[in-house]
């Protein structure tokens, strides 16, 4: 989901830039750039770029200034890890915000909300499970896509709300009428796009997943 500047008081909006700055300065330092010095790699992560791009231009928007739309960072961060997956996400929304879908303003909580966050939390879901779960092909999938795509939607959608509320941006009742009410049907698709999406690429472009590992969670199962 996206938001405009204009629904946030300045002060928000430097504190948005400033924790996304952050991210963005640990993400290209920690980027694996060798990986991208193999040009099949570089075109899986321009790929996702392109594929985010196009994911973000299909929306709708829940109230002036506040725009949904199917996030697909879940898959994008099991692909390419934290690092490669903020920077993706952020190419892909700076493109977005380019062609006028969301004014400038609105670009600093948009990445917050749209890239870090739901990229950090793939990845602390992530290793999680690596170190408290079986290392299972369908446990990679069921958890890692699956359900972590619905369970970091309904997170951030209450976290925004939330914001939302207190900020009185909106009333409580135009939030719930408009958009709460349709966030378990939000979430579902986006659960079904980050898990199948995992699926057929374990299955078919394995070497696509850097999180993925045919050793680690196939071989000997």
């Amino acid at each position: 989901m996206e938001l405009s500047g204009s629904l946030f008081h300045p002060a928000w909006l430097v504190l948005f830039a400033a924790l996304v700055a952050v991210a963005l300065f640990y993400a290209l330092r920690w980027a694996d750039w060798t990986r991208l010095r193999d040009q099949r790699q570089q075109h899986v992560w321009l790929g996702v770029i392109v594929f985010l791009f196009f994911l973000w231009n299909m929306r709708v928007e829940i109230q002036p200034g506040f725009f949904w739309h199917l996030s697909g960072m879940v898959i994008a961060t099991l692909m390419l890890r934290w690092s490669l997956a903020v920077l993706a996400g952020a190419i892909a929304l700076l493109a977005v915000t380019l062609t006028g879908l969301n004014d400038w303003s609105g670009l600093p909580p948009s990445l917050f909300f749209a890239v870090v966050l739901p990229a950090t939390l793939t990845q602390v879901i992530l290793g999680i499970t690596r170190a408290y779960a079986p290392k299972h092909f369908f446990v990679y999938v069921l958890v890692n896509a699956f359900l972590a795509g619905g369970l970091i939607f309904l997170f951030i959608s209450l976290l925004v709300v939330g914001g939302l509320l207190l900020l009185e941006v909106f009333p409580w009742h135009e939030l719930k009428q408009n958009f709460l009410h349709l966030v378990p049907m939000m979430a579902f698709p986006e659960s079904m796009l980050n898990g199948w999406l995992a699926a057929i690429i374990v299955a078919y472009k394995p070497h696509w997943i850097g999180s993925f590992s045919d050793e680690e969670y196939l071989h000997g199962k």
